[in-house]
């Protein structure tokens, strides 16, 4: 298929489309301020206070139109092409041409990478492993053409962090890039990727997400809308304050030393005594923010297959949102308590819970009651001005696939993706809270579930590289048992237990 080319727009459009939004939050601002000053005298609302709170809670909306591309001297570029840049790719269950499409956009990068490192992590259906034999031997041809260093595991189903460590504990990279096997790089986005590194301090590099198949079905129209607000708002806010909390793994960018030295620690995470198989960006993030600054590259540009089916949207969404949860608890636990990496997830709990309580008390409150109608009529009003200065972040991202008609149905259909959160993704997040204890699972595919309209190949059996000293069939590979090694966590001194393959008798 078609790989579109994306940029981000330019400084003018960014101050025109910013105006609208800053000049809102601080008349809106002003008038919460003069509520609560009322309230406080005796003669204004008694819920003036919690609106207040709950506006000050979109904090991110204004601050978001802060962030700018992070650009670089020649000097400084320089520096950067001498940097030694490996890309890792987990490979579970995928389309064989999503998966082809991905692996030719690492090649097409005008700053061409070093190293490609392919990890089949298992991948197997009702009818056998699938094996990706065409996909592989391209791959290998191509880079071997290409001049570029490539590897093409196969391992045991592990999970992601193992498929990623497999390789990455012993690369010598200086820069790891994590890229999904459902994503297309463009061609630009390695480059722009590297530019925030020019200042060590910086330890992580999160890259801008866009919806590839956005016209696939009303759901993925739907996804689009549901990703602006945190791709190219919540997470461009939190740039601002060089304190991203959780990078995509469909792109990101790790200093190659931070990862090597949670090897062995990352993989084996658990909670409450379960292998944490989920929110695997979280963490590797989190890694990055106890060492330095972790930023978003709004010019680093990836796309990504999103899901075209409710059951698979529904199954991600759980996994995204229980492994968010338990993440809130290490933020709680490592981030500074004055820092703004402990002050987020504290403020998107807070926000939770008004959602609740403001509610519960407009209907409980009998003073409130008289008024429920006007009360309602200016929360709706509220809600649909927020969810159209949020949609303006849409119009950041410039593609040549799509076209302005198509970003203007988007916007004026923002309503719709604020109702979705509210009677959708709200009572999924609180069930996601009290499940949260489920988080053995890697991912959500028994089988392939979005692809590019091309066929998945037939499997078939392939010589393949798995840790330890021989090689192996896909027959072979099969663990009827499994045993288990114990490392000691250096910075704690508790075990880790690590899963290793076996065979049935081992």
């Amino acid at each position: 298929m078609h790989i579109p080319n994306a940029s981000y727009a330019g400084r003018r459009r960014n101050l025109v489309l910013a105006a609208l939004p800053i000049t809102g939050c601080v008349v809106w601002a002003v008038e919460h301020a003069l509520g609560v000053a009322s309230a406080f005298a005796g003669h204004g609302n008694s819920l003036a206070f919690a609106w207040l709170v709950s506006f000050l809670l979109l904090w991110w909306i204004p601050l978001a139109w802060a962030e700018k591309p992070v650009t670089v001297t020649e000097r400084q570029q320089r520096q950067l092409d001498g940097l030694i840049v490996t890309v890792q790719v987990p490979v579970y269950n995928e389309d064989e041409a999503a998966l082809r499409d991905c692996l030719r956009s690492v090649f097409e990068q005008t700053r061409k990478v070093d190293r490609i490192r392919v990890v089949d992590d298992g991948s197997q259906d009702s009818s056998g492993p699938i094996t990706y034999p065409a996909v592989r031997a391209w791959f290998l041809a191509e880079a071997a053409q290409l001049g570029i260093e490539v590897t093409w595991d196969r391992t045991v189903n592990r999970g992601k962090r193992h498929a990623q460590m497999h390789v990455l504990t012993d690369d010598p990279g200086d820069i790891f890039v994590t890229l999904d096997s459902d994503s297309v790089l463009d061609r630009n986005a390695i480059g722009e990727g590297l530019k925030p590194f020019r200042d060590p301090k910086v330890k992580s590099v999160a890259g801008c997400v866009v919806v590839l198949n956005s016209a696939s079905n009303p759901l993925t129209v739907m996804l689009c809308m549901l990703y602006t607000p945190f791709t190219r708002g919540f997470r461009s806010a939190q740039s601002v304050l060089k304190r991203v909390m959780v990078n995509s793994g469909t792109l990101a960018f790790y200093r190659g030393d931070i990862i090597r030295s949670y090897a062995g620690i990352y993989e084996n995470e658990e909670f409450f005594g379960r292998p944490m198989q989920m929110n695997d960006d979280s963490m590797l993030t989190m890694y990055a923010m106890l060492e330095g600054d972790t930023v978003h590259q709004p010019s680093s540009i990836v796309f990504t297959l999103v899901p075209e089916k409710w059951s698979h949207y529904r199954n991600q969404s759980m996994r995204w949102m229980r492994g968010t949860f338990v993440r809130t608890f290490w933020w709680f636990r490592y981030q500074p308590l004055t820092g703004a990496g402990f002050w987020m997830p504290f403020v998107e709990l807070v926000q939770l819970l008004l959602s609740i309580v403001i509610p519960v008390a407009l209907v409980t409150d009998g003073s409130q009651r008289a008024h429920a109608w006007s009360l309602l009529l200016s929360v709706a009003l509220v809600a649909l001005a927020m969810n159209y200065l949020i949609a303006l972040r849409f119009f950041m991202v410039k593609r040549d696939d799509e076209s302005l008609a198509f970003h203007l149905l988007l916007f004026a259909l923002a309503p719709l993706a604020g109702v979705w959160r509210m009677l959708i993704l709200r009572p999924m997040h609180l069930y996601a809270m009290v499940t949260c204890w489920k988080v053995k699972k890697w991912g959500t595919r028994e089988s392939v579930e979005v692809g590019m309209g091309q066929p998945v190949g037939s499997p078939e059996p392939l010589t393949v590289r798995i840790p330890g000293p021989r090689h192996a069939r896909v027959a072979d590979l099969e663990p009827a048992t499994v045993a288990f090694a114990k490392l000691l966590n250096p910075d704690n001194g508790t075990t880790l237990e690590m899963r290793l393959p076996g065979r049935a008798g081992n």
